[in-house]
């Protein structure tokens, strides 16, 4: 007699069929799909939301030129981490075992977990407090905790069919995100002129300054580059990942931040007060449409989010036994459980500045290794469990984790105790570079054969890895 498998089980034997689990991927995706996947990720609330907190902290024209210019800086570094993934077909946080080693890579992937689990409760809590005030105004019922939980529910729901799953949903809500902003920007500028939000006044007292905008905007890109291997893998050819991944970020950044900036201006010139990083007061202004706009941006990066932390998980080391439909569902659950802490809300600038301390370094890290150090090529041996070029010491590359606490610590430092004129997250990436790339060439590491490029899928059997059992 034969047993029909369970649903369970159907689906986790597809992920696992369609790389969904360890090792590389190889992508069949185009420019423009890629740039609809990319715009529809950062299309998201607290990237909009980030937006408000500038004005008028700042002067509106000027918040806008740091969103830009912010966008470009950080955005290189997105693309350059990213492209490593279409080269190679691994996910970001499996690439730091050429830099970090083969252990050495748990360190940023267990801080790259919290960060995109810190990410996941901060959005599905700005889609349930959207949710509930609407339902509030209609109803009188109120239960922002019960809102957040339900949204990232469907998250979870969406996360769980995997990177085939995304590709086909994430273009079509990119689409929807941009027809209700396109309303949104209309209406706020036929009630007041360009020059009208000019012309707010700057409130010294918000604390805001260009500089400390500017590190904003890049560190938003560093929270978002944890990612970008585990979709530009989904490239059919490096051009394609680069273009997609540069326009859709770069776009959906400049957008959604200049949406922010443009909203709470709104608010001002109609006699409003300016509450930074409150969906609820942008959304009493627009209404609807906002609300919409935030809650499908939610849903199309936050199911991103919730896939890019089980990826980092199931990638962490070969074994057959962590594989992507039970952890996803685990990680899932603790996701649904941490959107009933709102209090996190009120400490989001704060969760970025971390984030950029502590992966700026890791990203400079990476670029070096990879581009500098190692000629562009990462061999078979990064997929190993142990032993082989990837191994260093006893499976850590201890120079990697020195510059790294270095840089990390150098961040803080110019953030909170000595203050820079150019911010931090420039002097923190440049510092890292350097320190990595001197020990290399004093170490005599830096490959100058000048190898081929060749995806880890194409190189020859014999230097496939195992799976420990």
């Amino acid at each position: 007699m034969t047993t029909t498998p369970s649903a369970y089980r159907r689906l986790a034997q597809h992920l696992d069929q369609h790389s969904d689990g360890y090792g590389p991927l190889r992508g069949t995706l185009g420019p423009a799909r890629m740039g609809m996947i990319w715009l529809a990720a950062n299309l998201v609330v607290t990237t909009l939301l980030t937006g408000t907190l500038f004005v008028p902290g700042i002067d509106w024209g000027l918040a806008i030129a740091m969103i830009v210019l912010g966008t470009l800086l950080g955005g290189s570094v997105l693309v350059l981490v990213g492209n490593m993934g279409t080269r190679t077909g691994l996910p970001t946080m499996s690439l730091t075992k050429g830099s970090f080693g083969l252990r050495g890579s748990f360190l940023p992937v267990a801080a790259n977990v919290v960060t995109l689990m810190g990410w996941s409760w901060v959005q599905a809590m700005l889609a349930g407090v959207t949710v509930n005030f609407l339902v509030e105004q209609a109803t009188g019922f109120s239960s922002p905790v019960l809102f957040s939980v339900l949204c990232q529910l469907l998250v979870v729901c969406l996360a769980i069919f995997g990177h085939s799953g995304i590709a086909r949903v994430e273009p079509w809500l990119a689409l929807v995100i941009l027809a209700f902003m396109a309303y949104i920007f209309a209406t706020a500028f036929l009630a007041h002129s360009p020059a009208d939000f000019a012309g707010i006044p700057q409130d010294a007292e918000a604390g805001w300054t260009p500089v400390a905008a500017l590190d904003v905007v890049i560190a938003t890109a560093i929270s978002w580059t944890v990612l970008s291997a585990e979709f530009n893998r989904l490239a059919r050819t490096q051009a394609a990942g680069m273009v997609g991944s540069g326009v859709g970020y770069a776009l959906s950044t400049v957008l959604a931040m200049t949406l922010g900036a443009t909203a709470i201006g709104y608010v001002v010139l109609e006699g409003g007060e300016a509450l930074a990083f409150d969906p609820t007061v942008i959304v009493a202004a627009f209404g609807v449409p906002l609300a919409v706009v935030i809650f499908l941006s939610v849903m199309a990066t936050n199911t991103m989010v919730v896939y890019g932390m089980v990826a980092s998980v199931v990638n962490m080391a070969p074994s057959r036994r962590v594989t992507f439909l039970p952890t996803a569902i685990v990680l899932g659950a603790i996701s649904i459980l941490g959107s009933t802490w709102l209090a996190l809300l009120n400490q989001f600038t704060a969760f970025l500045v971390v984030i950029g301390s502590l992966f700026i370094p890791v990203f400079a890290i990476m670029i070096v290794d990879y581009y500098l150090v190692r000629s562009r090529h990462y061999g078979r041996d990064i997929l190993q469990g142990k032993g082989g070029e990837y191994w260093y010491s006893g499976g850590v590359n201890i120079a990697a984790v020195l510059v790294w606490l270095i840089g990390a610590g150098g961040s803080l430092l110019l953030t909170y105790v000595v203050p820079s004129p150019i911010g931090a997250t420039i002097p923190t990436f440049i510092l890292s570079a350097l320190l990595y790339l001197g020990w290399a060439a004093a170490a005599g590491r830096i490959d100058r054969s000048k190898r081929p490029h060749v995806h880890l899928l194409d190189l020859p059997d014999t230097q496939r890895a195992h799976a420990d059992r």
